[in-house]
């Protein structure tokens, strides 16, 4: 009687502990695939705004300019700032309190310097014609990423 009795109460919690942490993933990864959606529609419609304020245009090539969106929204996920995703930093998180390469970097914002090539000068090397992009363009140039 003992044996059955402590063998139910030994199954019980090892199915508890099993199934939960699954429950839990499932859930923390769905939460993470929001906020990155999103972050990435906030770049993206971001990018959009700034290049036409700007008077500056996307890369003939769109998969440049969805590697840098989707950067600037991982970079924005991570460290609350769109910190330039083209550059190397030493610490991050210190670059993105300072604020000096937050997109709209401030050499983007003094001469139209734009390092990632996402807002480019009409009429110079690379430059498209394009200030819009969809998600359907950003997620087709990031999926082979994945």
């Amino acid at each position: 009687m003992r044996a059955s009795t402590c063998s139910s109460s030994v199954l019980r919690p090892r199915t508890t502990l099993l199934t939960r942490p699954r429950t839990s993933k499932v859930v923390k990864a769905s939460a993470e695939n929001a906020t990155e959606s999103k972050n990435l529609e906030v770049m993206r419609k971001f990018s959009e705004q700034y290049a036409k304020r700007s008077n500056t245009v996307f890369c003939v090539d769109k998969s440049v300019t969805a590697v840098v969106i989707q950067g600037l929204a991982e970079h924005k996920d991570t460290l609350g700032a769109p910190l330039c995703p083209c550059r190397h930093y030493d610490d991050k998180e210190a670059e993105a309190a300072q604020g000096y390469w937050n997109c709209p970097c401030v050499p983007m914002r003094e001469r139209k310097e734009c390092h990632c090539m996402l807002f480019l000068v009409p009429g110079t090397d690379f430059a498209g014609s394009d200030q819009d992009i969809t998600m359907d363009e950003i997620k087709v140039a990031i999926e082979p990423m994945r």
